[in-house]
């Protein structure tokens, strides 16, 4: 049987599914999910990241953990970690401008937390000649504490799944995936008693006043990005070092409905290929951060990509790759422009920091 039809199956036995468990299974049922078998990424996939657009992105990344570990005071060991490392590129260019810096890869030892089979066997494809050998691990508790950390994650909260609340005439109701009149999946509301007071720590929950919200309006509410900002926070608390969270989503809590599908670098309705397409929600960094920060993180401001790219140089680092290849000046412009122009991914992606309270992390903890 498909995704499709064992998701059919359970709910006409079991009854609708919150918006949430279904993100889930369809990128990680172990048999079918997009995840576990078909992750397909790049030009010829169905979506494109950041450090598949131009190896500036991953190089300023790289630049800005040396400097980072430098001011942590050159800590050996250090743990390298990329969580939800795609394909392998960021990494990959990550270390090559780690390669400055010989000190840095001697201390440091490199983890991948990935949990997709073809994924890992891809960035191991990459890394065969990396100057750091890549340790794998299925979730971030996995990679030993006792040592600093130099986290990163592109792209990894909007994979994370979200509950959606409606807000109707007579309170909030919860948006599930269920069955219509022909047994196909479609979107229904399951209202919510008054009295609920389910706790946003570990259950999702409406906002507790909906007062000045147009009947329809759509929130959503993501404990699991939260539980990774809190994670990450206890870890560096903990510690030492810092986490680098980039990805596309809010920098102020709001309303919407973001939950989409990608096939094909094309949208396509959620509900109608379960397993075979990338769902994804925007990141809520507002949630992440306060949940970093309770759990003893520092955090910083959030910063649009383009800005954060901006601050790191990579104008003056695509003008000096356009001088040493003026035959790709062209292309170098059109991937500065998809990177950091408002109109592409510099102003809708987010950067974001976790870090120990006694690090100034580059760009987050100056006054």
């Amino acid at each position: 049987m498909s995704l499709l039809d064992r998701l059919r199956a359970q709910i006409a036995q079991d009854g609708p599914i919150s918006v949430a468990e279904y993100f889930t299974r369809c990128l990680h049922d172990p048999r079918d999910g997009y995840y576990a078998n078909r992750p397909a990424l790049g030009e010829g996939g169905d979506f494109l990241t950041a450090p598949g657009v131009s190896q500036m992105f991953g190089e300023l990344i790289g630049l800005w953990l040396l400097e980072t570990w430098t001011r942590m005071g050159s800590p050996s060991p250090v743990r390298l970690v990329e969580v939800g490392p795609g394909d392998g590129t960021l990494i990959s260019d990550i270390l090559r401008a780690a390669r400055l810096l010989p000190e840095f890869l001697a201390a440091a030892d490199l983890w991948l937390v990935e949990v997709s089979p073809p994924l890992r066997r891809a960035q191991a494809a990459r890394l065969v000649d990396a100057p750091l050998t890549p340790r794998w691990a299925d979730r971030l508790e996995a990679v030993p504490a006792g040592a600093p950390l130099l986290l990163v994650a592109n792209e990894v909260l909007d994979c994370l799944p979200a509950h959606q609340f409606v807000r109707t005439q007579t309170g909030w109701a919860e948006r599930m995936v269920g069955l219509d009149e022909k047994g196909d999946l479609a979107f229904g509301l399951k209202a919510l008693a008054p009295s609920s007071k389910r706790s946003l720590s570990s259950e999702a929950a409406p906002p507790s006043r909906g007062e000045g919200l147009e009947p329809g309006t759509v929130v959503e509410s993501s404990p699991a990005q939260a539980a990774l900002g809190s994670e990450i926070g206890h870890r560096v608390a903990r510690d030492g070092g810092t986490a680098l969270l980039i990805d596309y989503g809010r920098d102020t809590a709001g309303a919407g409905d973001t939950l989409q599908a990608l096939k094909a670098h094309t949208k396509v309705p959620p509900l109608a290929e379960p397993g075979q397409a990338d769902l994804t929600v925007w990141a809520d960094f507002p949630a992440v951060l306060a949940a970093g920060a309770e759990a003893g993180a520092m955090t910083g401001p959030i910063l649009t990509q383009g800005a954060f790219l901006q601050a790191l140089g990579i104008e003056a680092r695509a003008q000096a790759l356009a001088a040493a290849r003026p035959d790709q000046a062209e292309k170098l412009a059109r991937q500065l422009d998809r990177l950091t122009g408002p109109a592409q991914m510099g102003e809708l992606f987010k950067v974001v920091c976790l870090s120990a309270p006694s690090l100034s992390p580059p760009l987050f903890g100056e006054s």
